[in-house]
């Protein structure tokens, strides 16, 4: 199975990438499933499910979140609707949504779980021992698990990594917006990358306008943060090959530039978050 990441989708000039690039990434690489992080796309925080939608239709099989998972509070009610969305596995009981799932690609099984890191981050159950009851539950049914490791700390997520080693086919890293260069396969088969980086605006700072950030960090005080819509754009992705018994063969970057992301047409019916 060939398994075509998309890194942090960062609000409607995210979405205008991916809309623009992803026909010409299914040519070149054909990938069996893609998957996508969504936890930015409505607007740099959150979904709904007009985007949620929107994701879909543009050809994406499963969307993972992350700590932001509820930046849009009337997902609450609809997160239900969306079968093909995991959101953070480890939330406490009784959080709506699924933190994992089985799916389906051309007669082959696979599943993907999604997970939020406790260093840097807002407390949360461990994710360690939620990786481990996904482990248990799936492997009987299929051997390809993909896991959207969603943490800010590097060493957190190469810990992870090494303790899936052999376990899971894939350990993948997001949150930081920066692609990271370590991927590699680990010496069981486990596929991992520190982060796989954004789709947004590449002069922007994590995909944000550089003016609001800067001035956050200057003065210490609120500041709302919008993505930015000017200029070039940046689509990070992976794409990974998995063997049938669920051992990562080939880990490979995606680091394109769109010269100008106005240039993008998107649907009439597009959100405007």
């Amino acid at each position: 199975m060939k398994i075509l990441f998309i890194g942090d989708i960062v609000g409607r000039p995210g979405r205008a990438i991916v809309r623009g690039l992803l026909p010409k990434l299914k040519e070149e690489f054909s990938p069996d499933v893609i998957i996508a992080n969504g936890e930015n796309a409505a607007a740099g925080v959150g979904i709904t499910k007009k985007v949620y939608d929107e994701l879909m239709d543009l050809g994406i099989d499963v969307i993972t979140m992350g700590n932001h998972m509820w930046g849009r509070k009337e997902f609450m009610s609809d997160v239900s609707s969306c079968p093909n969305l995991v959101r953070p596995a480890n939330y406490p009981e009784g959080v709506p949504g699924k933190g994992h799932e089985i799916f389906s690609s051309n007669g082959t099984k696979y599943g993907v779980a999604n997970l939020v890191g406790r260093v840097f981050m807002p407390c949360i159950d461990c994710p360690f021992h939620a990786a481990n009851a996904i482990v248990q539950k799936m492997r009987p049914e299929t051997p390809i698990i993909f896991i959207d490791f969603h943490g800010e700390a590097t060493s957190e997520k190469n810990a992870l990594a090494w303790y899936l080693d052999g376990k899971v086919s894939a350990v993948i890293g997001t949150h930081t917006h920066i692609q990271t260069a370590d991927e590699r396969i680990l010496p069981k088969g486990t596929a991992f990358i520190t982060d796989a980086g954004m789709v947004g605006a590449y002069d922007s700072i994590i995909g944000v306008q550089k003016e609001q950030i800067i001035k956050r960090f200057l003065l210490s005080m609120p500041e709302r943060f919008e993505p930015e819509d000017k200029g070039p754009g940046l689509f990070n992705g992976l794409v990974i090959d998995i063997d049938d018994n669920g051992r990562a063969k080939k880990i490979e970057r995606i680091y394109r530039i769109v010269k100008d992301m106005g240039a993008l047409k998107q649907k009439e019916n597009q959100s405007d978050l």
